[in-house]
């Protein structure tokens, strides 16, 4: 199926390139999520009348995740797990403990954006994640994992 991008898509392609995806792709993920349209030669014109306003728009998104990504890089997040004596945590911390460390901290920070290149956390310790906050933008985060013996 043939889409045109309403906005920039990783592995994609930028806003107002015509692509062909997969069809389940499309309709399942780029069409309900509103970053693609079937390209029809009605869906072209459409587009080519709005693509001014939708570059606006791509352009304020992608400096409100720049100025949040000034604000957010280099923040070192605590997060306090039971661990054995070891050093292991009973469990993991995962991107969603992540996300919600960073949204108490008043980030708006989703768990997808949220990349941890190793899997869970098991151990006790500072690691780097990096926070994906526009396709453009990735800032680095230290997460310090706190143990609270048993």
């Amino acid at each position: 199926m043939q889409v045109i991008l309403l906005e920039k898509v990783v592995n994609l392609g930028n806003l107002g390139d015509v692509v062909r995806v997969k069809d389940g792709f499309a309709r399942n993920f780029l069409i309900p999520q509103k970053k693609a349209r079937r390209a029809t030669d009605v869906a072209m014109k459409e587009f080519e009348a709005r693509r001014a306003e939708l570059e606006k728009a791509a352009a304020e998104k992608l400096a409100a995740a720049q100025s949040q990504g000034e604000k957010l890089s280099g923040l070192t997040v605590q997060i306090v797990q039971k661990a054995g004596v070891d050093g292991r945590l009973f469990g993991s911390v995962t991107n969603a403990d992540i996300a919600e460390a960073l949204q108490k901290q008043d980030f708006a920070v989703e768990k997808m954006q949220v990349r941890l290149p190793n899997g869970p956390l098991k151990t006790v310790g500072d690691f780097p994640v990096q926070v994906s906050l526009h396709t453009d933008v990735l800032v680095d985060v230290t997460v310090s994992v706190l143990g609270e013996h048993v």
